[in-house]
């Protein structure tokens, strides 16, 4: 199936000005000029040209669309083979219809990611570029986009193969000092094979510490508003968002059931969640939707409990702000417009160093302070760094954190005096889990499991 020719929609479907119908593989040429008229066959074009003519139906010969036809020759394409990009009118019918005549000329539907993966199987991509592609296509900020695009230049990949590297010069040190003793190489001892390896693991831990905020960029943060009935929740996700996504009464119990909404805070992917108040009632429908604002919170990766000014401190406030030990969480005092009752030494005694910003949703203050808290929260003011996250993908975590405990293992090893023989063995794993990053010894299951969560035409 990897050495047939193969077709899909490469634009959204649905009215656009133009829609591209990608081919790519050893006969994506000779099948599209089974289906095009142009001045001259795209078999005697030369490479990366464009083409102005009609899509026929290769059976029928009915005319069905006026396109530009670009012709891109292997190897200077992005999957490596002979590409083809149709571009024809957007719309449903007339994309539909020119991705039929393909199809009938004999070329295969593409599946999910087949252009993406066969650039990653011909060398043109590694797999850690490869997942960077997707990432590029889902992001939701500026700064996430920025992100993907690094790896999808290589920036990871780099790193990752000069530490792979220096792991195999200390492996080649080693084969020669243990198995061939009497070459004249430089002696291999602990504390330089100390040496080199706390260099890697220096490295691997510096990727590790930018992981949590290129995840965090990568995935968004998971943000709970709680509180209880009528101290400004909906307000505050409205605010957020800058749009009435939720409905505000001053009637209690208003919101009975969980609302999302994505919003960019400072370039930081935010999963808003607006849940019902908390409290305890007797109205079935209410209690289900306080229900789920516990599990949300329970699922929340950031807390932002609201308090009313204009009221004392409830039971149930004083509940929410017993859970803020442990979790990450941002106290927003609301109301500030009106007479002040809520005792905030008292607030602040009970949070600590939570950060505690006071707002007044109505007179549109307090939104950009709060905004700025949950940068510095996350970002600690260097969102702007330049190496900011080299990592974000869960699965070069997981690898990550795999090859450092490796290379802690081959360390207490040394220290322990152990063989070196046995040291050879942790080194050999850790190398193998940061080559399992960039798609060196993976299973074919896990490469189409990857590229499975890609769209058609990428």
């Amino acid at each position: 199936m990897e050495q047939d020719t193969i077709v899909a929609v490469a634009t959204a479907m649905g009215e656009a000005g133009i829609a591209v119908i990608r081919i790519s593989g050893p006969e994506a040429i000779p099948f599209a000029d089974r289906v095009f008229r142009g001045r001259t066959p795209l078999a005697e074009s030369k490479t990366h040209t464009v083409h102005y003519g009609y899509i026929h139906h290769p059976e029928r010969g009915e005319r069905i669309d006026e396109v530009l036809v670009t012709v891109m020759r292997a190897p200077r394409t992005f999957t490596r083979e002979d590409v083809v990009e149709v571009s024809c009118h957007g719309g449903t019918i007339p994309t539909q219809k020119t991705l039929e005549a393909l199809l009938a000329a004999g070329i295969r539907l593409a599946e999910p990611g087949e252009f993406t993966k066969r650039a990653f199987l011909n060398g043109r991509i590694d797999l850690s570029q490869a997942e960077a592609v997707i990432d590029l296509i889902r992001s939701k900020t500026d700064r996430a986009a920025r992100v993907a695009l690094r790896q999808a230049e290589g920036r990871l990949s780099q790193k990752i193969q000069q530490l792979r590297n220096k792991i195999v010069e200390t492996l080649a040190h080693l084969a020669v000092n243990v198995d061939y003793p009497e070459y004249d190489a430089e002696e291999m001892t602990s504390q330089l094979l100390q040496q080199n390896l706390q260099e890697v693991q220096r490295e691997v831990k510096s990727l590790l510490t930018s992981a949590r905020q290129g995840k965090i960029l990568r995935e968004g943060i998971s943000t709970a508003i709680v509180g209880r009935p009528n101290v400004g929740k909906s307000s505050l996700l409205n605010a957020l968002i800058h749009e009435n996504k939720a409905i505000v009464t001053d009637i209690p119990g208003t919101t009975r059931d969980v609302i999302e909404e994505y919003v960019n805070i400072r370039g930081i992917p935010l999963r808003l969640v607006d849940t019902a108040g908390i409290r305890d009632t007797e109205d079935v429908v209410e209690r289900i939707g306080v229900e789920r604002s516990h599990k949300a919170l329970a699922e929340a990766d950031l807390m932002l409990l609201v308090l009313n000014m204009a009221e004392p401190l409830a039971e149930e406030d004083r509940q929410l702000l017993r859970q803020i030990d442990d979790r990450t969480a941002i106290v927003i005092v609301n109301k500030a417009d009106l007479s002040p009752v809520l005792n905030l030494t008292e607030v602040q005694k009970l949070i600590g160093d939570t950060p505690l910003i006071t707002t007044s949703l109505k007179a549109e203050q307090g939104i950009d302070q709060l905004e700025e808290a949950i940068a510095l929260l996350f970002f600690q003011g260097s969102v702007d760094a330049p190496d900011l996250a080299d990592v974000s993908n869960t699965r070069h975590i997981h690898l990550l954190e795999q090859a450092d405990k490796q290379l802690n293992e081959a360390l207490e090893g040394i220290s322990l005096q152990v063989p070196l023989d046995m040291v050879e063995i942790d080194l050999k794993d850790a190398w193998q889990s940061l080559g399992e990053i960039i798609g060196e010894a993976v299973s074919e299951d896990l490469i189409d499991q990857i590229f499975s969560q890609f769209c058609l035409g990428k």
